[in-house]
């Protein structure tokens, strides 16, 4: 199993054929995404209702193509709509939820 405490686990983490079960649903839909697999990612977005879980469910509609409803994700979230490159804001997202849960085990 891949120990995924920072962006790097978590790219390494890309290699099995399913997210380590010890992840958020939120990192999980990002792990989906990165895979390629927006349904299972939207999936578990949906599945984790708080403010983390609309900020990635906003990212995955942005990626869609969808910014209404992005949009109203994003004011989910109490985030601002991103205009950065889709994959930068997927590893911005990655990368702050991986402290907060780092920050959370202290």
């Amino acid at each position: 199993m891949t120990d995924v405490r920072d962006l790097a686990g978590f790219n390494r983490s890309l290699a099995a054929d399913a997210p380590p079960a010890d992840l958020s649903f939120a990192l999980k839909g990002l792990w989906w995404d990165a895979k390629g697999d927006w349904q299972k990612a939207h999936e578990c977005a949906q599945a984790q209702d708080d403010p983390t879980g609309a900020w990635v469910h906003a990212y995955l509609h942005r990626r869609e193509g969808d910014a209404q409803n992005a949009a109203y994700w994003y004011r989910r979230a109490e985030k601002p709509v991103s205009s950065a490159a889709l994959d930068a804001e997927r590893t911005t997202i990655i990368e702050t939820l991986l402290a907060a849960e780092a920050g959370a085990r202290r």
